[in-house]
């Protein structure tokens, strides 16, 4: 179980913003640099670092600008399969069993 499930929203977006501040090191980028890759503003960067609320747009911008698209995928994975579809569908038939004779009986 992870530990950050019974974090608060907004426990969590500090938790988001010091990730993202990490990688944005570790790929070594200032905020200014990161800032003008994204297209967003200083302040917006450093709002969405200090977890202090920003917009799911500045957060796609920074994951673009950081390259760093599979973090949407980690957010929102793709599922192939809705578990709910194939509890809907029908059961499919079984194969029938042939029994078999004992010698006993020929």
């Amino acid at each position: 179980m992870s530990k950050l499930q019974f974090n608060t929203p907004e426990e969590l977006q500090t938790v988001l913003g010091e990730r993202l501040r990490r990688l944005r090191l570790n790929r070594n980028f200032d905020q200014r640099t990161t800032a003008e890759k994204a297209g967003v503003s200083e302040r917006a960067l450093r709002n969405l670092e200090a977890g202090r609320g920003s917009t799911v747009e500045t957060l796609l911008r920074v994951l673009k600008a950081l390259e760093y698209l599979q973090g949407i995928d980690m957010l929102a994975p793709e599922t192939s399969i809705n578990p709910l579809d194939l509890l809907r569908q029908p059961k499919a038939p079984q194969r029938a069993r042939r029994s078999i004779k004992s010698p006993k009986e020929n």
